[in-house]
């Protein structure tokens, strides 16, 4: 969420970032805003000078009472004076209710706004726009056929996608045996991977209140999302940057203690509205899994550094599993609202020829701060906090490009090195059948 006083001063530059995200149906909210700010701060003057008359008048009614005494003409005088106090009184209880009204209608508008996107940010309308950075890592094609990554999981025994079915619906699985295993390793690995970075490791509530909803997410995001907990102000988290972000509400961060830097696991549930095409099947899109995260939260000169330190800290977790990766900016169409700026890292998929999102980095600025009312108190006052996050790994997802590239023509598995003490010292998985 911007800062009103910075879109009253800067119409302009708010509705040419409406444009470069393609949201021009948001540019009369602009107008609006500002409108409703204006009409605000006169209500908000209006009431603070009708409050300092009210004052004035009622210590003028006690000295005319107090000469009524000798003067009785002074009492009439007093009796009018009453009368005009009452008034404002009356209008000072009008213009505080609008000044209530007025800023809930200001902060529904201001959280449609999208933040202004960085500098950098490749413009264009949606994902089709995103653009390539660089690789790392060469993309392998073996001589013989991979199969779909369910069907690799199947020789293992390691998923029953039917009796989740039949327990939840679509969308949901069981893992079982060495692929379950490999899971786990993976998030353990991920784990210890972002401590040894000096990370903190965290692991924080799945649920979450509205208020915090509102403050990590867009509504457009909440509604795509998000599964509310009936007859409850409970929300299941998305991802676990949702409650880590969340933990700093109405909070005043001490500068001597930033960065704060978290790195949590967590479940995940997602409704994944919209989700469709050939590779949504499978664990491609589910509404459950499991994540390592990657939380920032700093000091604004520092978060373009942090952003880069976070996108390179996945692709060297990766390839050190041997996996090719690259990195893909986001284009403005493809930003969510809160976001300044972001990067995909995607893995190479020997099978379908291409590479798939596995991490996605954000920089929210301090929108995220501003919504959730974060601040840091430093040498020079109080100011607003910069958040980011960023994505360790998401299996299942991450176990596809991590089976289909240690895949072997005999359909073995070799299992990267990092990940062997954490299955036991296994070096490859044999199939069943």
């Amino acid at each position: 969420m911007l800062d009103i006083k910075f879109v009253r001063e800067n119409p302009d530059v708010v509705k040419e970032n409406i444009k470069k995200k393609f949201q021009d149906a948001k540019l009369p909210l602009v107008d609006e805003v500002v409108a409703l700010d204006a009409e605000n701060r006169k209500t908000i003057q209006e009431a603070q000078d009708l409050r300092t008359a009210r004052n004035a008048k009622s210590k003028q009614v006690g000295v005319l009472m107090g000469q009524s005494k000798k003067d009785p003409s002074k009492l009439a005088e007093a009796e009018a004076l009453k009368a005009e106090v009452k008034a404002d009184a009356d209008r000072l209880a009008y213009l505080e209710g609008r000044e209530t009204e007025l800023a809930e209608q200001i902060r529904r508008i201001m959280l449609q706004i999208p933040n202004i996107i960085d500098p950098s940010v490749p413009i264009g309308p949606d994902d089709s726009c995103n653009v390539e950075v660089q690789r790392f890592g060469e993309p392998v094609t073996p001589d013989f056929e991979i199969p779909y990554h369910t069907q690799i999981m199947e020789s293992f025994d390691g998923i029953d996608m039917d009796a989740a079915g039949r327990v939840s619906g679509n969308g949901f699985y069981y893992l079982m045996g060495d692929i379950a295993r490999l899971h786990e390793a993976v998030l353990a690995y991920a784990r210890d991977f972002m401590i040894d970075k000096g990370f903190t490791f965290c692991v924080p509530p799945f649920m979450i209140h509205g208020n915090v909803v509102e403050g990590v997410m867009s509504q457009t995001e909440m509604d795509a999302m998000m599964y509310k907990i009936e007859g409850e102000d409970l929300y299941l988290i998305g991802t676990s940057e949702h409650s880590m972000i969340g933990k700093f509400i109405d909070q005043i961060i001490p500068e001597d203690k930033l960065p704060q830097t978290l790195t949590s696991y967590s479940p995940c549930f997602r409704k994944e509205k919209g989700a469709h095409g050939i590779e949504e099947r499978g664990v491609y899109r589910i509404h459950q899994f499991e994540k390592q995260e990657m939380v920032v939260v700093c000091k604004p000169e520092d978060s373009m550094d942090w952003y880069e330190k976070m996108w390179r800290f996945s692709v060297e977790l990766f390839r050190s599993m041997d996996i090719p990766v690259r990195q893909l900016e986001c284009c403005s169409g493809d930003l969510a609202d809160l976001k300044v700026k972001s990067c995909d890292i995607e893995a190479w998929s020997p099978r379908q020829q291409k590479y798939f999102e596995v991490c996605s980095c954000s920089n929210l600025g301090d929108a995220q701060a501003r919504r959730l009312k974060m601040r840091v108190k430093g040498e020079k006052g109080t100011y607003l906090p910069h958040t980011l996050n960023n994505t360790v790994v998401a299996p299942p997802r991450m176990l596809i490009a991590l089976l289909e590239n240690n895949l072997l023509s005999d359909g073995s598995v070799n299992i990267p090195e990092p990940l062997r003490p954490y299955m036991g010292g296994k070096e490859v998985l044999t199939p069943k059948h």
